[in-house]
């Protein structure tokens, strides 16, 4: 197994690394002038046109690391699903913040190392691009001036090189990417580098048409602007494309995301309307050198959407004071997931349209038939909801989700000792870290590390949120004091303990059963990698496969390749209409023979539940029934500070051990001046790794 899975490293590097080659080569004389005419004689066949070229270089390359890729997880998942990888602690120092300012947030020495190699790309094309065009310009106007047409070059070859970071921008997208694993990367945390991608392409593309606009101008050809070309790019359909791009680029900066998140989020979603335009406007040949990203990012878009339409069945939800609320879904016993993992949640009641992330705080291993997140109310839809689930007329709650997506391993477990530094509902996912520990102290011979837990609280009342460190029936209580837990909160706001009289006890909102719900389980099932890989392969094929057929046998005979007789954005629209086409076909098809195979599990578990409930448990309602304290023995033991913030520079480097995993979670300020203190290079025994869910 071992030599299975170097074996398919080594050639998902090779691929990769041609597929690099292809991107350097593409700018340079040598790609232009010796390539081009040879592989356009050999590839632009009856069958495919002028994209043979593009698909076999640029297309095929990622599409088949995709696809292996899900073959190696496969094998990676069979040998060791939640172990953590301990050969990537040798790399630790590439993990080491070394940038730690806005905007770019923190940064590490591997993601600076691979930006300035992105930027060296670009930087590289755009110089030999306007090499190659300055040595070979050409005048498209009688009387044009050769500044002009310089000019004009320039702007030219700026759409091009936005045209790379289209290439790149839409896999940290694609929460289940089979490609962010291979390099221990989750959508979560890679969202950050859509959004560097995002602001880079806008600035390209910005250019490019202002450039263009300038140039029409200076050279009286501003008709160009409402032509739409018959035989080349359509002027209309890039100027349609960049209105779209810049309503979703202003209402993304973070001035406004944060304010008006509705408007940022609907805003958002005209990412349609712009990939349709952009196509149009750029051609199929363009389309093949960027269709990976969008293709693996179609496919997730349609499982996600087929997932979605089944109703998730929640059990109970416990109200915590200060406005926090855990629910409990049950989930299919084959559903496994890792601790930090996102569940996208969506509740018709409040909206139809919103979809929100939360933490999962549960262990597939200690609750095998139940799945929890916890929700802070911070804005108006949780608050929302948490007056829903309040209600006492509410007896059942329809909720829909995408998910759970997380990281395919445990690294956490590599180290001797755990610092987890949390803030308000930042400590959502260190429940989940720390309930795995607890369950892995359960193994023979298991080594864990010994944990400390930093809080900070607004208020006393969000202390409660320690209560759910474990489950609400309080099974492994006694497990918890083997793993060395210390707790130290911190209530900002409050300089004394409220008396114990005025504490408020959490309380249970039970639901009724729906025959329409179901447990939450995996889109595609326990072989879900397996599965993926065939939705990638097979689509990828029946698009290959249906483009042949029409261009063949609809395009040539009227074309004849020779691009004069069939209109050019025609092309375009056959090309997004076979890959839509063979995307929802493929993913259909595998999707409900995963769903039928997961149904028969279902009424398992539902049967099995109801033959073992007792009436008691039967008779839900809408009642909210106080529940008393299962882990009294851990309030007692945690130390909690009034009216102080957590001197976390002290605390950091006062910790003992040669091997400290530095965790965090919560307001920006506080995961930056962890950073700081982590990369300061004056505690070389301190190892930073940043959850956060905020960008």
């Amino acid at each position: 197994m071992g030599n299975q899975t170097l074996v398919l490293k080594m050639v998902l590097l090779a691929v990769f690394v041609g597929w690099l080659m292809v991107w350097i080569l593409l700018p340079t004389k040598i790609y232009k002038q010796t390539w081009t005419p040879t592989l356009n004689t050999k590839l632009n066949s009856t069958y495919f046109g002028e994209q043979g070229t593009n698909l076999l270089l640029f297309s095929f390359p990622m599409m088949f690391i995709a696809g292996l890729s899900c073959v190696y997880l496969h094998h990676k998942k069979s040998k060791s699903y939640f172990k953590s990888d301990v050969s990537s602690h040798h790399l630790a120092f590439t993990r080491r913040p070394v940038l730690i300012k806005a905007p770019l947030g923190i940064v590490t020495a591997m993601e600076l190392t691979f930006a300035a190699m992105f930027i060296a790309l670009l930087i590289w094309s755009l110089a030999n691009y306007l090499y190659v065009s300055f040595g070979h310009l050409h005048m498209h106007k009688v009387g044009e001036k050769v500044w002009q047409a310089k000019f004009r070059s320039v702007s030219l070859r700026l759409g091009y090189i936005g045209n790379i970071s289209w290439a790149f921008l839409f896999f940290p997208v694609t929460r289940g990417s089979s490609i962010l694993p291979l390099v221990g990367l989750t959508s979560e945390s890679s969202i950050k580098y859509h959004i560097w991608l995002g602001h880079l392409s806008m600035i390209l593309f910005g250019g490019h048409t202002l450039g263009f606009i300038i140039y029409w101008a200076m050279t009286n050809q501003m008709a160009e602007m409402l032509e739409w070309s018959k035989t080349y790019v359509s002027n209309v359909a890039g100027e349609i494309a960049i209105v779209f791009a810049l309503a979703m680029w202003i209402t993304s900066f973070p001035c406004v995301r944060r304010k008006m998140f509705e408007v940022f989020f609907y805003t958002h979603h005209l990412y349609i309307l712009y990939i349709f335009f952009y196509i149009l406007h750029v051609g199929v040949s363009y389309l093949c050198m960027i269709l990976p990203g969008i293709f693996l990012f179609l496919i997730d878009r349609c499982l996600r959407f087929l997932q979605s339409r089944n109703r998730a069945r929640l059990l109970s939800a416990r109200l915590l004071p200060g406005g926090t609320v855990e629910l409990n879904f049950s989930k299919s016993p084959g559903l496994i997931y890792n601790p930090t993992s996102m569940l996208f949640i969506n509740v018709p009641r409040i909206s139809k349209l919103q979809w929100h992330p939360f933490t999962v705080s549960s262990n597939c291993n200690m609750e095998a038939d139940e799945l929890s997140i916890v929700i802070k109310c911070e804005g108006s839809w949780s608050q929302k909801l948490y007056k829903q689930i309040s209600s006492s007329s509410l007896d059942h709650l329809e909720v829909s989700v995408e998910g759970p997506y997380g990281p395919t391993s445990l690294d956490f477990l590599k180290h001797e000792s755990l610092i987890m530094v949390s803030g308000g509902s930042g400590i959502t996912p260190m429940i989940s870290i720390i309930r795995e520990i607890i369950f892995q102290v359960t193994k023979q011979n298991s080594k864990v590390p010994s944990l400390h837990l930093i809080c900070a609280f607004k208020n006393s009342d969000d202390l409660t949120m320690l209560d759910i460190l474990l489950p609400s029936s309080g099974a492994f209580a006694d497990e918890l004091s083997r793993i060395g837990l210390q707790i130290d909160a911190y209530v900002t706001r409050e300089e004394v303990q409220p008396p114990k009289d005025a504490e408020k006890l959490p309380q249970t909102v039970r639901f009724e059963p729906n025959p329409l719900d179901s447990p939450i389980c995996e889109a595609l099932g326990p072989n879900n990698w397996l599965w993926l890989c065939a939705i990638i392969s097979s689509s990828f094929v029946l698009f290959l496969l249906f483009l042949g057929i029409v261009t063949r046998y609809y395009i040539y005979p009227i074309d004849h390749n020779t691009g004069e007789f069939y209109h050019f954005s025609f092309i375009a629209l056959w090309d997004m209409f076979l890959v839509c086409s063979c995307i929802f076909l493929a993913s259909s098809a595998v999707f409900l023979w995963c769903k039928r195979i997961n149904a028969m599990e279902g009424k398992q578990v539902q049967n099995l539940e109801i033959s073992t409930s007792s009436p008691a448990q039967l008779s839900y309602g809408a009642d909210i029934e106080l529940e008393s304290h299962p882990l009294q023995s851990l309030v007692q033991a945690r130390n909690v500070h009034f009216g102080t913030r957590p001197d976390l520079k002290k605390i950091l480097f006062d910790s003992q051990g040669s091997d400290i995993g530095v965790l965090v979670c919560g307001p920006r300020q506080m995961r930056h001046e962890v950073a700081k203190i982590c990369s300061s290079g004056l505690a070389n025994n301190l190892h930073f790794e940043s959850i956060s869910f905020k960008w």
